[in-house]
């Protein structure tokens, strides 16, 4: 859940670039600044923490502050895995609102100077819009029974997508209505701020939800591989960084980078191995109509059975092995290891740019020593697109339970003629006769 990120993920021990109070080099300092400013957040390590480690060097204490949070914030993660998906689940929606809420406080600390009405009232309103909307097609689609059962959510699933479009109808009136003559421009400029907003946070965390439900696996590993990258690639750069990677991040290393990249792998293919041994990380969260709760449940599909692969002869010659017994997701897990460590830090250079633009540091200081929520999660998000987008791609069939559930819903005379279809198809196939002996 939680992404260690370092601000500077790659740093080199010998770094000769200096930085402002707002996290700005010198030189990008003089090039850029136009653009508007945002308050400094103050200090808010914890006074113990500044007390015992008050004898070491900024660098160093900066090391050890974050090494702490980042072991605690671990602690929390592997207790809310141990409580289940019904509260990972809660937790992604609490992680999308201060995600939200912190970006959002940027552009306003920008708009508000101008007294102009409304932006945050609709900027909260356009994400309780966009929510009921993704949640609400999240309820339809893994809650289908529990729908069609009671009357109301049945009516409200059955016009859900006109309800949201009349929300967000309303919402683009009173922004309309709100618009301010010689400030057009700017309205419109946040406008877009709070859309781009809603595409990049609510978007990415309604797919780490339906990651979450193909498999508590599919939802772990990929957070995990952020993770050990960021750390990874932290340490390296931290003991042996040199060579610059990226003048948009002037401490990121080539060394932080690359060391970053073969952990991370060598961790994602270890981490499967001991994951998919164990039903209820990757069987589909689903949910029991009988108990009202979900269930983690399954016969594990061919994806998370060990399987004998023979190994290419220059591997076969450095190991002595002709074969090895890996599950099939180890190998899946090497495409997630590779993209977090090689696609996933451009999330966080994203976010470097965007926080430069207003010569901040962090987008908060929810955290100490790694500053906000989205600090932590700007990789996390693009990787939840890969993931969704990796499944959909690779692994997922068609689902027959949500077929049968699709079935149901239809009336008995389109029942019947999908079923008159489907005893036609079956029968030319010669599938028909077979299972009729068996059922006699």
């Amino acid at each position: 859940m939680f992404e260690n990120k370092y601000e500077d993920s790659y740093t080199g021990s010998d770094s000769e670039v200096k930085f402002d109070k707002d996290g700005m080099s010198d030189t990008e300092s003089k090039v850029d600044s136009g653009g508007p400013e945002v308050p400094v957040a103050p200090d808010d390590t914890p006074v113990v923490l500044n007390k015992a480690l008050s004898g070491l060097s900024s660098r160093w204490k900066n090391w050890w502050v974050r090494g702490i949070l980042t072991l605690a914030m671990i602690s929390f993660f592997f207790i809310i895995i141990y409580l289940g998906p019904m509260v990972l689940m809660m937790i992604v929606l609490g992680v999308q609102i201060k995600c939200f809420q912190e970006i959002i406080t940027i552009g306003y600390s920008v708009y508000h100077s101008y007294h102009l009405p409304w932006f945050r009232t609709l900027s909260w309103y356009f994400l309780l819009c966009v929510n009921y909307f993704f949640y609400g097609e999240t309820v339809t689609d893994y809650f289908f029974t529990l729908v069609q059962r009671e009357e109301p959510l049945r009516i409200l699933s059955k016009y859900h997508r006109f309800i949201s479009f009349a929300l967000y109808l309303t919402g683009f009136c009173m922004f309309v209505l709100s618009l301010v003559k010689k400030h057009y421009r700017l309205q419109f400029y946040m406008f877009g701020w709070t859309h781009v907003t809603l595409l990049i946070v609510v978007t990415q965390s309604h797919l780490i939800i339906h990651n979450l439900f193909e498999g508590m696996i599919w939802f772990i590993v990929p957070i995990s591989c952020v993770i050990c990258n960021d750390i990874m690639a932290y340490m390296f750069g931290f003991f042996f960084g040199r060579t610059p990677l990226i003048k948009l991040s002037p401490k990121k290393t080539w060394e932080g980078f690359i060391g970053g990249l073969f952990s991370t792998i060598v961790f994602g293919i270890l981490l499967s191995y001991v994951m998919a041994s164990y039903r209820y990380f990757v069987c589909p969260v689903e949910f029991n109509n009988d108990s009202n709760s979900f269930q983690v449940d399954c016969e594990p599909s061919d994806l998370f059975q060990l399987q004998d692969y023979t190994l290419p002869s220059v591997l076969e010659s450095l190991t002595g092995w002709t074969t090895v017994r890996l599950y099939p997701f180890q190998i899946h897990s090497i495409a997630l290891s590779s993209f977090a460590s090689i696609v996933g830090p451009f999330g966080g250079f994203f976010a470097s740019g965007f926080k430069r633009a207003f010569k901040i540091k962090d987008f908060a200081n929810t955290i100490p020593g790694h500053g906000g929520i989205m600090d932590r999660f700007d990789c996390q998000y693009l990787m939840a697109t890969f993931v969704n987008v990796y499944i959909a791609s690779f692994i997922r069939g068609p689902n027959p339970t949500k077929v049968i559930q699709q079935l149901l819903a239809l009336r008995a005379d389109q029942q019947l003629l999908i079923f008159n279809s489907l005893k036609n198809h079956l029968t030319e196939k010669g599938l028909l006769p077979v299972l009729e002996e068996v059922n006699a």
